[in-house]
Parts: C-alpha cells; sequence; structure tokens
C-alpha cells in the first residue's frame, strides 16, 4: 500500500532539491556533529564514517544514510591535534589525517590507523604513522588525502594550487615525498577532502562550491591526465568526499548556522 505526501512535505523535498545545486540530499547528519569533517566508507560496514576537527573529541563515528550516529568510538590513546580527513584500505582499517595546521608551524603529522573499525564496540587504540615535510618545503596546512597502492597521497589547503606529497603506509616515522604543485583555475579553490575511485582510475578533490576530477594519468602523476572541474551550484562548507563505487560519490559539510549539515550524493 502507498500513502500520498502530505502537500507540505511535497513542497519541503521540492525546496530541498531546488536549493542543493546538483547535488541530491541523501540525509541529515546528526546535530551533535557540528564539524564533521570527512566522510570515508569501508568495504567491511555499511556505516558512512566521519570525524570532527581540532578542539572536538579523540571519536571515530559511524553514521547510517539517513545521517543518524550508530557507532561512537573513542580512540584512547591519540589527540585530536587537528584530525581533517579519513581514508580507508582494503582490509577494513580506517586511517585518520591529523595533518591540519592553520598556523603554518607544525612540523610534525600524523596519520592514525584504526584497525578492522568495523569490529570495534565503543573504544580501541590507534597506530601510528607521523611524518616530516621534506627540506626546503615550507609547512602549510592539509586537510586531505586517500590511500592508493600503499601510498597517502596528501593535498595542501591553499588558495590558486596545491601540493602533492606521498607518505608510505608504514607504521612509523618518514619524511614525506614531494610529488607536484599544480595551480587550480578559478577562485578560492582550497581543496577540504579528497578520494579515489575503486578502480584508481579517478580522482575526485572537494572544494566548499566544486569538485574536480582528475582522469586519464599514468601511475601518481595525477595532474598530468585530465582535470576537470564540477561546478555543485550550491555553496556550503564541504568538508568530507569518498566514492560510493567508481561513479558516483558522497559529500558531506559542516553546520554554517544557515541550514543544516547533510550528506549527499553526485553522479559524476
Amino acid at each position: 500500500m502507498t500513502f500520498p505526501l502530505k502537500p507540505i512535505a511535497v513542497l519541503a523535498l521540492l525546496f530541498m532539491s531546488c536549493n542543493t545545486g546538483k547535488l541530491t540530499v541523501v540525509g541529515s547528519i546528526d546535530s551533535d556533529l557540528q564539524e564533521a569533517s570527512a566522510a570515508q566508507l569501508v568495504n567491511t560496514s555499511d556505516l558512512l564514517w566521519t570525524i570532527e576537527d581540532a578542539g572536538n573529541k579523540n571519536n571515530v563515528y559511524g553514521m547510517d544514510l539517513k545521517g543518524d550516529i550508530i557507532r561512537d568510538i573513542d580512540i584512547s590513546n591519540i589527540k585530536n591535534h587537528d584530525w581533517e580527513d579519513l581514508a580507508s584500505d582494503t582490509d577494513g582499517n580506517l586511517y585518520i589525517g591529523d595533518f591540519g595546521n592553520n598556523s603554518r608551524k607544525r612540523k610534525q603529522f600524523f596519520i592514525y590507523k584504526i584497525e578492522n573499525i568495523a569490529n570495534i564496540d565503543d573504544k580501541t587504540n590507534a597506530k601510528t604513522i607521523s611524518f616530516t615535510l621534506p627540506k626546503n618545503i615550507k609547512s602549510e596546512d592539509f586537510e586531505a588525502f586517500f590511500l592508493w597502492n600503499d601510498s597517502f597521497y596528501v593535498f595542501s589547503k591553499e588558495n590558486k594550487k596545491t601540493m602533492v606529497i606521498k607518505i608510505p603506509n608504514q607504521i612509523g616515522s618518514h619524511e614525506a615525498t614531494y610529488l607536484t604543485e599544480y595551480k587550480l583555475k578559478g577562485k578560492d579553490t582550497r581543496v577540504t577532502s579528497a578520494d579515489i575511485s575503486p578502480d584508481g582510475k579517478t580522482v575526485v578533490l572537494l572544494n566548499h562550491d566544486r569538485i574536480w576530477t582528475l582522469t586519464n594519468f599514468k601511475n601518481d602523476a595525477f595532474f598530468d591526465g585530465t582535470v576537470q572541474k564540477i561546478d555543485l551550484k550550491h555553496d556550503s562548507q564541504k568538508e568530507g568526499v569518498c566514492f560510493k563505487n567508481n561513479s558516483t560519490i558522497y559529500i558531506t559539510d559542516e553546520d554554517s548556522g544557515k541550514e543544516d549539515n547533510n550528506i549527499y550524493s553526485l553522479k559524476l
């Protein structure tokens, strides 16, 4: 049996659809998470994982696609200095990028590994990967990364350009490898999150009102292929992006006070 939608509900759906541009609203993130700073799927879980950034708890949250918090996991042995993004591997491990650096004064950065996140109840410890920048590279703010071919690729959050560095997925201390610097077209091109498709053929970089897709690259020369800008027709503090599959992404934003923070989907 089907039930007709009330006129008010229909109007609300149409209003929301018209005001989110190319994005489709999937769910509204629990109001307890005012600063959902990342979005990541793990292949052993049906939840969408997120974190909050500097000044918040050292917890990882698993949400259903309605935006309700299903799992709240305390990472007991580490501190949330400035958590910014999440990544995952094919073994069901989740990685936290603690590399936010608004002051541009940090000298040491961290990536925390949470093993088998789907089987953790409410508390666990993380393993630590630490890294420093290469010599002669000035300290920058980083908010975006992904894991590919057992290396992390971290993107700096700078206007007009982004720097890419590479860190091995190995517990311990490392010096990052400088890869490249790329000038993105447009105004306010700061990259706030990143991910790579399951087939490794598409990289997506997130901004508050657009994304860039990187395709047709060889090895990890991501910007040597095709760089396409997609205007989302919607401006908010978008901080999380991840692939649902090879052709669809999820995007999350923070609570700006003007509207709720949501989970969106976009077919590329």
